[in-house]
Order: structure tokens, then sequence, then C-alpha cells
């Protein structure tokens, strides 16, 4: 493993192969993961109509791991503010990132200069696109635009 704890985030409202994607880079280079889920208070920048209460979206991040066998080197925090523990933590070095997120990580890295704390490594992950070669989205699922994996419902729709 390249990183002894690597940090993720999200508001995890449909757990999606974009979310998956970023899971398994954090654990294929992390020895140990501190994946941050937004509250119910955090106030979304992003469409948030329709994303289920903090319990439900933690018990289904959960199951998740525990389906890929991950439980057991993740540290699950909920964050109420966009930085959470990445900010403050001198042991984490690094944060796995979709090119949405990638902003964020640059500002995490600007407050962690701040404290004199290490810049944390930016790994980019790439979008994971739908059958239409448009990102896979929390809010492309709850609009029903596509599924979980990206394929198109709807699709006669006019």
């Amino acid at each position: 493993m390249k990183f002894k704890k690597i940090a993720v985030g999200g508001t995890f409202d449909y757990i999606h192969d974009g979310h998956l994607a970023i899971l398994a880079k954090a654990f294929e280079l992390g020895e140990h993961v501190l994946i941050g889920i937004t509250s119910n208070e955090m106030q979304l920048v992003k469409d948030s109509a329709g994303i289920p209460p903090l319990e439900v979206r933690r018990r289904e991040l959960l199951e998740v791991l525990s389906s890929h066998d991950w439980v057991g080197r993740a540290e699950v925090y909920i964050i109420s503010d966009p930085f959470g523990p990445a900010v403050d933590d001198p042991e984490l070095e690094a944060i796995v990132v979709s090119p949405e997120t990638r902003p964020r990580a640059e500002e995490i890295n600007k407050f962690r200069t701040s404290k004199c704390l290490k810049q944390l490594e930016i790994i980019d992950i790439p979008f994971v696109l739908a059958e239409d070669g448009l990102p896979i989205s929390s809010i492309r699922i709850r609009y029903g635009e596509i599924d979980i994996h990206g394929k198109l419902l709807n699709r006669y729709a006019t």
C-alpha cells in the first residue's frame, strides 16, 4: 500500500459506480481509509432535494464497505462542513477525488499549509460515464435519468 491513511468524502446518497471507483482506489492505495459523509444539516451546494437522511446513507455505505470486505480498514466520519477532519489530521497523507471534488481538495491543502501540516497528495479519478457518455451522478439518479450503473432510464421519454 502506498499510504498509511487516505481520505474520501461525499454525500453518498445513492452509492453509484462513480462512488465505487473512488472507494476502490482509496482502498487500493491506503491501509486505512477515512470516509467523510455529509450530515443532514450540512448546506449542500448541489441540488439536495430527495437526499435520504444521514442514517439511511450511512447504513448503505457500511453495507457497501462490508460487501467489499473494507469495513476493518475504514473510519466513517460525519462531516458538517466541506472539509471534515482532512484539514487537521496530521496522519492523513492523500485524498481521492473526482474532477468535481478536486477544487475542494486544493482548498483542504491550503488550510493544511496554513496549519503547518503536510499537503495531501491529490489522487484524481476520472468520472465514470453513463451509457450516454455523461458522468454518473446522484442528481441524475434522483431525477430518474439513469440507474446507479449509468444505464439510461426513460429512454423513450420526449
